[in-house]
């Protein structure tokens, strides 16, 4: 069931005996397939050199992903590994239209990703919301340095959630304003590993041994629950920051998140047991068999044992991951802020009769021109917001600031944000919008203890605000949006332009993206709208 990793020690000496950092290249060929990968539905998917699932990708500290795209869709393409800061190369995020333009049909570009910092994350397509069909893989990059727990072996388990149809179709059925909104709700399957939930092979686990579980929710919409009934888990990272230890039941993650936990096995292989991964979403009606839906699978100590069921209390009364009590392992202070944002998540039906998610008050829309090659472009004008259109809602920050950022969530929807380009610090939740006549438990105010964790992705509950800060240490522009791809879609998301008069000063844009730019007709240089100076006249009109 589960991907196992290469030796951690193998990789690391290779790397020590060449005295350098290794190039690790992979060719990747993204094109169309058509298979069944829930067991219900066969449809087309978007795959690599004709494989779905597709190997994950495994570098250690200090090397370079080198990843050779070709092309072979009919529409363009880009893929961003999440998590991944690209300190002085902000031009190879790869969110579509923002930091490049897309990988035309039958063309190639090269990703160079500077693996600077260990951790688990994920490579995806982001142009078009293509990894919601298939174009997502885990990324490890492997540490020089010993964990601060030891384990003996590493196993990685991703978990996705797969529709019965494309997500174009889908959103145009979302957006399509002869019809009501919201339409019919949708209910996925799970997969494991890249396969039907219910047909992945076993854990295999050794009495005594210690194992490092990287679990990734690569989901486009869901949430997944995991856990191993009988064991504890210890988690030591999330989203690529190592942690303090800290023992939990099981891990819930939403859509983009990732944690590792080191599990201790039984100390005898009398029985095996079943871990279980739950897919669940409160957004959907309830409906048994269908939301939630529930996977079991084998932990396996001794071929042929019996299974033991290990007697467990409801599961609310479980200890779930909760990033608000893990700390840094770095012990990071607390920053102080420089800057607040205070934004209120919400959506709007305009006159068109469409509906569209909010953002910081705007629905955001791409402008005409890349906002990354508007930074590098508009000279000192780069420092002035409106250059980049009314929809970008682009913010520009100085260089080391710190910036604090509220997002309220007055709504029964669960909503999962993430920022490009850095970690966050996690400082608060507590409650916003909670209706008078509320009959769910008081939502009180939680704080970090002693230090905060930093991650990239976090989830605003119904109802709560969550605060986070980071510190504008990254010359670049950023997208800060929600990990729902529907929501996503509709609008709900922001920019970050950092620095970019330091960006003009340390960074160029390679030649192969402005041609890639040019050959599609979109212009490389200018404002939002192609122009100079504040003159925005070619921009589509913002919605009213």
């Amino acid at each position: 069931m589960y991907w196992a990793l290469l030796d951690f020690t193998l990789v690391a000496a290779a790397t020590l005996l060449l005295g350098q950092a290794a190039r690790v290249v992979h060719d990747w060929d993204i094109g169309y397939l058509t298979l069944n990968r829930d067991g219900y539905t066969t449809r087309r998917a978007i795959g690599v050199n004709g494989q779905l699932p597709f190997p994950p990708v495994y570098v250690t500290k200090g090397d370079v992903l080198v990843i050779n795209v070709h092309n072979s869709l009919d529409v363009p393409t880009s893929i961003h590994a999440h998590g991944i800061f690209h300190k002085g190369a902000s031009y190879m995020d790869g969110a579509g239209l923002i930091t490049q333009c897309g990988i035309p049909p039958g063309e190639n570009f090269t990703y160079e990703i500077n693996a600077d910092r260990a951790g688990t994350f994920w490579i995806h397509g982001h142009y078009n919301h293509q990894n919601v069909d298939g174009l997502r893989t885990p990324l490890v990059i492997y540490d020089t340095e010993p964990a601060v727990l030891d384990y003996d072996e590493d196993m990685l388990i991703s978990l996705e959630e797969w529709y019965d149809n494309e997500f174009i179709p889908r959103m145009k059925e979302i957006l399509n304003s002869l019809v009501s909104f919201p339409p019919p709700p949708s209910f996925p399957y799970g997969l494991i590993n890249g396969i039907n939930g219910n047909e992945t092979t076993p854990i295999t686990f050794v009495p005594g041994k210690k194992y490092r579980l990287r679990v990734v929710n690569m989901s486009a919409t869901e949430w997944f629950k995991f856990s191993l009934p009988g064991h504890k888990l210890q988690i030591i990272e999330a989203d690529g920051i190592d942690s303090v230890p800290h023992t939990v039941d099981g891990l819930d993650l939403g859509p983009g998140q990732r944690y590792s936990a080191v599990v201790t096995a039984r100390d005898t292989d009398m029985y095996n047991y079943q871990y279980n991964a739950t897919l669940y979403a409160n957004f959907v009606p309830y409906i048994p068999g269908m939301n939630p839906r529930y996977y079991k699978g084998l932990i396996e100590y001794k071929a042929g044992a019996p299974v033991k069921t290990v007697a467990q209390s409801d599961s609310s009364q479980f200890v779930w991951s909760d990033d608000i009590v893990l700390k840094a392992l770095d012990s990071q202070p607390v920053l102080s802020a420089d800057k607040t944002f205070d934004w209120t998540i919400s959506s709007k039906k305009y006159s068109n009769n469409i509906t569209l998610s909010i953002l910081d008050e705007i629905s955001f829309q791409p402008p005409l021109v890349p906002p990354l090659f508007s930074a590098f472009t508009m000279g000192d004008l780069a420092l002035n917001s409106t250059v980049y259109g009314p929809q970008t809602r682009a913010h520009v920050l100085r260089l080391d600031e710190v910036v604090e950022i509220i997002v309220r969530n007055p709504s029964t929807l669960d909503h999962i944000m993430h920022l490009h380009g850095h970690a966050f610090q996690v400082i608060e939740y507590g409650p916003t919008g909670v209706p008078a006549d509320s009959k769910a438990s008081p939502i009180t105010v939680r704080t970090f203890s002693d230090w905060p964790m930093r991650r990239d992705t976090v989830v605003v509950p119904p109802f709560q605000y969550v605060k986070i800060r980071f510190r504008a240490d990254n010359p670049g522009v950023w997208m800060f949006h929600c990990h729902m791809d529907v929501h996503f879609a509709m609008g709900m998301a922001v920019l970050f332009v950092e620095a970019p008069d330091v960006l003009q000063r340390e960074q160029t844009i390679p030649q192969a993206l402005i041609d890639m730019c040019q050959r599609q007709g979109i212009a490389t240089s200018g404002n939002g709208a192609g122009n100079s100076g504040f003159n925005l006249t070619g921009l589509p009109p913002i919605p009213s």
